[in-house]
């Protein structure tokens, strides 16, 4: 939880308790600029070393974030008021994800040789993947680490520099990064941090960087892409969602029912990817739903160190997850397990819903909260076409022994789990990112390196050729020759 004073700082407060944890300046316009002239400066340098270099640099930054990963969880907790483990398996994640972008830039972004084809037979051809210079990533409160890691990690091993603004919720955990990252790698100030607020993250997108990285909200998605639209700036954004599980009649319901209650609870539900809609088929709809709601009961939200769930990060979410849920209830809605009253700021206990509206807030809206919503299908058909109905394009996940790769091909998503949930996440391989409201571009894979480099393709003449197209020298019988050459080889 954050709050600022007429001084313009941040003050940055565990949610659990409101206390304070430290207090940090608010960058101006004119120092977000100064830290990517910076910034820039450092990247000649860095994208001179090579892909090997690059690579060590980030092995070494790895392993001094393994030693002090119990400082980083910590750290973590305190400024989100997430549990324990869900800090702990943030940073197993970060550091999976890291060492992938490290091991495999070279691979992906090296020069590659292209087959020139007939007509350009003299020709070798070539297509190179330079760094792009300065990249600005906007970092969310929910995941402070874990979702900024994946565009830092791949921008800097492809060469570039980044200057990183955190949300105001997480300031701690972004100088945190930029510390360790200076400490591990002396003399490459490739990492930079500006903090503050909305008007700070405008400020980077105006000052010249060479792309914007953007993790948050539609709304806010929206704003970036405007105020980096004014210098042609290229984004990526990732949005958020309103993930779907669909559960077939043959899932292994206990399977499915544990996942569901862990996707859209962990984390007190403030996952972009996490689990908020179900479509269960009619004809297990009743135990699944049995199953859920006996997973789900004796889970408890608080600040005990042996709580389950812990508190909504910021201090207006609460207010938006009882507004979904009695909107949910007043159109005709059944609350499961919980209701109105499982909402308590910053805590909200487990809330399953079930019967609830298609076009209701709980089911278009990201509620970005412990509320699961539980609606029953009578084929698949209705299921995948429920769940493309929703702007958000994000992820999935379906429950079936015989065709949950057949079903997960018709979703409109950007990524799905079959017979389980979020685990296209965990994968450093896989590329990770949306469409629709949920944004475009991807962070992660191979398609992660190559959002934070610049194509080039190459030509090269080898030999003079025996028939010239390309001139105004050319003859009619050259044409024609090319004709029927043309006509015999391709017709």
């Amino acid at each position: 939880m954050t709050t600022v004073d007429t001084a313009r700082e941040i003050i940055s407060r565990d949610p659990r308790d409101g206390r304070e944890l430290g207090r940090y300046p608010v960058h101006t316009a004119a120092e977000v600029t100064a830290a990517v002239e910076g910034a820039r400066a450092a990247a000649a340098r860095w994208s001179g070393i090579g892909f090997a270099a690059r690579r060590k640099h980030l092995d070494t930054w790895r392993r001094l974030l393994l030693r002090r990963a119990d400082e980083l969880i910590e750290l973590i907790s305190a400024e989100t008021g997430k549990t324990r483990a869900d800090a702990q398996l943030e940073v197993i994640l970060m550091v999976d994800h890291l060492r992938w972008a490290a091991a495999h830039a070279e691979k992906v972004l090296r020069r590659r040789r292209v087959g020139p084809g007939l007509l350009m037979f003299n020709h070798s051809a070539t297509v190179d993947h330079h760094p792009l210079g300065v990249v600005g990533v906007i970092g969310p409160w929910n995941y402070p680490v874990f979702i900024p890691i994946g565009p830092i990690a791949h921008a800097l091993a492809a060469g570039n520099a980044v200057v990183f603004k955190p949300s105001e919720y997480a300031p701690a955990t972004g100088r945190w990064l930029a510390d360790t990252f200076a400490e591990a790698v002396p003399g490459h100030r490739v990492l930079d941090v500006v903090l503050g607020f909305g008007e700070t993250g405008g400020a980077l997108c105006r000052s010249g960087v060479d792309k914007i990285a953007f993790t948050g909200s539609t709304a806010t998605g929206k704003r970036v892409m405007a105020a980096c639209a004014e210098s042609l700036t290229p984004v990526l954004l990732e949005c958020g969602g309103k993930d779907a599980v669909i559960v077939d009649h043959d899932a292994d319901l206990e399977a499915a029912a544990d996942a569901t209650v862990w996707g859209g609870l962990s984390n007190a539900g403030q996952t972009c990817v996490g689990v908020e809609r179900v479509y269960v088929h009619q004809a297990v709809a009743e135990r699944f739903t049995e199953l859920v709601v006996a997973h789900a009961k004796d889970l408890r939200a608080g600040a005990a160190r042996e709580s389950d769930i812990g508190p909504m990060t910021t201090p207006e979410q609460p207010g938006i997850v009882a507004a979904h849920i009695q909107d949910a209830l007043a159109r005709g809605g059944s609350a499961l397990l919980g209701g109105p009253h499982s909402v308590r700021a910053p805590y909200v206990d487990p809330v399953v819903l079930t019967d609830v509206p298609e076009d209701s807030d709980a089911l278009t809206q990201e509620t970005f909260g412990p509320v699961i919503v539980i609606n029953r299908v009578a084929s698949m058909g209705e299921a995948v076409e429920k769940a493309n109905a929703c702007a958000y394009g994000l992820g999935a996940a379906v429950y079936s022994r015989t065709r949950g790769p057949a079903i997960a091909r018709r979703l409109r998503t950007g990524m799905v789990s079959v017979n389980s949930v979020l685990a296209f996440a965990g994968v450093p391989g896989l590329p990770f990112g949306g469409t629709g409201a949920s944004g475009f571009g991807r962070v992660h894979g191979p398609e992660g390196l190559r959002e934070f480099s610049r194509t080039q393709s190459v030509t090269r003449q080898r030999i003079r050729p025996l028939l010239q197209p390309l001139s105004f020298r050319r003859t009619p019988r050259t044409m024609d020759i090319l004709m029927r050459l043309v006509r015999t080889v391709y017709g």
